[in-house]
């Protein structure tokens, strides 16, 4: 997953900015270039990124072993998707790995109050939910035509976006965290370097 690099746990609130649902995922593992940060460290953690990006309920059973399976499927996500970022095909072994999640998709893509809702199947429906997410991954890796797809440049990141801005000329994953850490450091060096000036004089 990350190396020889220790990993923190983290219960903090999910990074959910992104438009692309599989790359919200990639998220899960914060700070991947700096001080790595699990936010989906337990089964229940999954469970609750799983619901909160409507893909099951409270109630939907996650293992430790579907734990396991997911970050090997979000870091293939994210090898994947930064070989595509860089210009390159995906790695043979990644691409089959996203390729067997999505033959087991068996959810249903259904009309409910106006609005399309994912509906599980009552067996297994955490590794279908994931299903989803491989889904998601194949068809924004492999056949996303309106934007870029694109690693962000904040320093620690390393996370994953699409850029469909004008002139395709966007630089982070999210402006409200990696942007806004990025205006924040280049103000702090602003005002250092000026200060060191004053104090210099």
């Amino acid at each position: 997953m990350t190396g020889s690099l220790a990993v923190r746990s983290s219960p903090e609130r999910f990074r959910l900015g992104n438009e692309i649902l599989a790359f919200r995922f990639v998220a899960t593992l914060g700070e991947r270039r700096g001080d790595p940060v699990e936010r989906i460290a337990a089964p229940e953690r999954l469970r609750a990124w799983l619901t909160t990006n409507g893909l099951g309920d409270a109630d939907m059973p996650v293992s430790d072993a579907l734990l396991r399976d997911a970050h090997e499927l979000r870091e293939a996500i994210h090898r994947a998707g930064t070989a595509v970022a860089s210009g390159c095909v995906p790695d043979p072994v990644d691409e089959e790995l996203l390729n067997r999640w999505t033959a087991r998709h068996r959810a249903q893509l259904v009309l409910t109050g106006g609005q399309a809702q994912w509906h599980l199947p009552d067996t297994d429906s955490a590794r279908a939910a994931l299903a989803i997410v491989a889904l998601d991954a194949v068809a924004t890796l492999g056949g996303h035509r309106d934007g870029v797809i694109k690693r962000c440049e904040q320093r620690t990141c390393g996370g994953l976006f699409v850029d469909t801005s004008r002139g395709g000329r966007r630089r982070w994953c999210s402006m409200a965290t990696c942007g806004n850490k990025v205006k924040k450091a280049n103000l702090k060096a602003a005002r250092d370097g000026v200060e060191a000036r004053i104090t210099a004089g």
